[in-house]
C-alpha cells in the first residue's frame, strides 16, 4: 500500500501501509479480495455511503476524505484532500506507472478531438507504430476495440488502459481530454508528451456554468502541462493564446488564417476530398471541409512535433478516411446525398452547413435534420435551431437523446430561434426515424440531407433507457425503401 502512495499527501488514519493490495477500484461493484476502494465524491452520487459494501466485497484499503463513525478492524483507512484529485495517481502508482513508459498526447476542445484522435492513431499505425486511442467513439489499442460511455474514461480506467498499452508495446496514446475530465482530475498521474487545443465554442455551460470557466476548464491542461511536453494550439481560435499563458511546456502554433508554425491552405473542397497546402507541400485528403482541413492539419502538426518525416506524414494522411459519424456519406438512388455528423454544438452545426453550402451546386437544397439533447445545456437549443434555418433551405427539428426530458419541452425551446419567417419551411416532427423517412420523402434528386447531432452513436436515450438507434442505418433503409 505504501507504494501506492508515493507522490500523495495522506493521513493513516487505521490500519496497516504494508498490506499487500490486488487491485485499485473506484467502482465498489468490480472490488475483489484485498482491493484499494477509492471513494469519490461525485456530481450525483458520494462513493462514501458504499464503503461497508466495499468492505463486505473484499476491499482491506480505503482511501476516502470523510472518516466514517464506525472502523473496521483490519481494514486500512486513508484520508486526504480530495479523491478525485489522487484516484489517477494511486492507479498510475499501482499500474507501475505507465505514462512514464509511452507517449501520451492529450487533445481538448469543443470540436474536431475524435477526428484528430481517429486520424492520430491512423496515421501513426501507417508509420509503423503501435498505438493505443481513447476517443468519444470507442478506446482501441492498435485495431482492438474496447466500448466506451465517456470521452475520457475514470482515472483508474485510464490507467488500467494505457498499462494495457504497455503492456502490448504501443509506442504511443492518443487520447481526447474533455473539459469535464480535466476538472474532475481524471488524467491525474498521466505524464503528457504533449496536449493540443482546437478550438472553443458554446458547450457545457450546464456543467461549467460560464464560458470563462469552460474556457479555464481546457487551459488547467495546459496549465499543468511538463516543460518537456510540446503544447500545440490553433492560433485562428482567439484562445489559442491564451492557452499558452503560464503553460511551461515547447509553444507550437497552427492556423489557415494566422501566421503560425504549421501553416495551412485550403486549395479546393469536393464531397470526394479537399487539397490543402501545408507548409509548402501540396496534398489531397479524403477528408471534407474546412474543419476538416483543420483536423488534418493538427495532426500533420502533432506528427512532426514527435520528429515525423513531414513528407512521409503526408502521404499517409492522404490515405486515411473520416471517423464514423463525421461527415460520413450516402448517396441514394434518386441520388440525394445523405449526410450524417456530430454536430451537437451551434459552431459544429454551422461549420458543417457551411461546408456542404461552399461544396453545393445551384438547385440543390439542403434539407437539415436536427435535435438537442436532453438534460444539457437548454441556452443553445434556440441557437442550433436558428443555425439550421438560416443555413439550410428546408429544418425538421426532431429528438436527439432526450434524456430525462420532454422531447415537446425540448423541440419548443429550439422553435423560440426559429423566425416567423423561417416557420414556413421548418417543421417539427417528434419521433426522429419519422423526421428521416420525411427528409428523405421532400428531397428530390442532388438534393442534401444533413442527419446532425449523433453521428456514430448507435442509441436514442428516452426516459434514461437506451434504445438501438442509428441514424446512418435508419438513412439507409430510407433510402432503399
Amino acid at each position: 500500500m505504501q507504494v501506492l502512495l508515493k507522490g500523495i499527501e495522506f493521513e493513516l488514519i487505521q490500519g496497516d501501509l504494508n498490506q499487500t493490495v490486488s487491485d485499485v477500484q473506484i467502482d465498489s461493484r468490480q472490488l475483489i479480495n484485498d482491493s484499494a476502494f477509492i471513494a469519490i465524491k461525485g456530481t450525483q452520487m458520494d462513493a462514501h455511503k458504499f464503503i461497508p459494501k466495499a468492505i463486505e466485497l473484499g476491499a482491506k484499503s480505503i482511501i476516502l476524505e470523510e472518516i466514517p463513525e464506525n472502523l473496521v478492524s483490519g481494514v486500512t483507512y486513508i484520508q486526504v484532500n480530495n479523491t478525485h484529485q489522487v484516484a489517477g495517481l494511486i492507479a498510475s502508482n499501482f499500474y507501475d506507472n505507465p505514462s512514464d513508459q509511452i507517449k501520451v498526447i492529450a487533445i481538448t476542445g469543443t470540436n474536431g478531438k475524435t477526428t484528430v484522435v481517429t486520424l492520430l492513431q491512423n496515421l501513426f499505425i501507417k508509420l509503423g507504430y503501435n498505438t493505443g486511442a481513447l476517443t468519444t467513439i470507442e478506446n482501441k489499442i492498435n485495431d482492438e476495440v474496447i466500448p466506451t460511455k465517456l470521452t475520457t474514461p475514470d482515472p483508474v480506467t485510464l490507467q488500467r488502459l494505457l498499462a494495457e498499452m504497455v503492456k502490448k508495446n504501443c509506442t504511443y496514446c492518443f487520447m481526447e481530454a474533455s473539459s469535464h475530465a480535466i476538472v474532475q482530475g481524471r488524467l491525474s498521474g498521466i505524464n503528457l508528451t504533449g496536449a493540443i487545443f482546437s478550438n472553443i465554442s458554446h458547450d457545457h455551460l450546464d456543467y461549467h456554468g460560464t464560458m470563462k470557466d469552460y474556457i479555464n476548464a481546457k487551459k488547467r491542461l495546459f496549465d499543468t502541462l511538463p516543460k518537456k511536453a510540446f503544447a500545440l494550439v490553433n492560433v485562428d481560435d482567439k484562445r489559442g493564446p491564451v492557452m499558452l499563458q503560464n503553460c511551461v511546456g515547447k509553444h507550437v502554433t497552427f492556423g489557415l488564417h494566422t501566421m503560425a508554425n504549421y501553416k495551412g491552405k485550403l486549395i479546393d473542397n469536393t464531397f470526394e476530398g479537399i487539397q490543402m497546402d501545408i507548409n509548402g507541400q501540396e496534398a489531397w485528403f479524403q477528408l471534407i471541409g474546412s474543419f476538416n482541413a483543420y483536423n488534418i492539419l493538427t495532426a500533420y502538426a502533432t506528427a512532426v512535433c514527435l520528429e515525423e518525416d513531414s513528407f512521409e506524414t503526408l502521404q499517409c494522411l492522404s490515405e486515411l478516411r473520416p471517423a464514423r459519424g463525421r461527415f460520413e456519406q450516402i448517396v441514394s438512388k434518386k441520388n440525394v446525398r445523405g449526410i450524417i455528423d456530430y454536430a451537437h454544438t451551434p459552431d459544429a452545426l454551422e461549420n458543417v452547413l457551411e461546408t456542404i453550402k461552399d461544396i453545393k451546386e445551384d438547385g440543390e437544397n439542403i434539407i437539415t435534420v436536427v435535435g438537442c439533447g436532453g438534460d444539457r445545456d437548454k441556452s443553445k437549443r434556440p441557437i442550433m435551431a436558428k443555425t439550421a434555418a438560416m443555413l439550410s433551405e428546408k429544418v425538421i427539428l426532431t429528438s436527439d437523446n432526450p434524456r430525462t426530458e420532454k422531447p415537446e419541452d425540448i423541440l419548443e425551446e429550439m422553435m423560440d430561434g426559429i423566425s416567423p419567417t423561417q416557420e414556413r419551411r421548418t417543421e417539427v416532427v417528434l419521433d426522429r426515424k419519422e423526421a428521416i423517412l420525411k427528409a428523405v420523402a421532400m428531397a428530390e434528386p442532388r438534393d442534401i440531407i444533413l442527419l446532425a447531432g449523433k453521428g456514430h452513436e448507435t442509441y436514442q436515450e428516452i426516459d434514461g433507457i437506451r434504445h438501438h438507434f442509428d441514424d446512418k442505418e435508419e438513412l439507409f433503409k430510407a433510402f432503399h425503401a
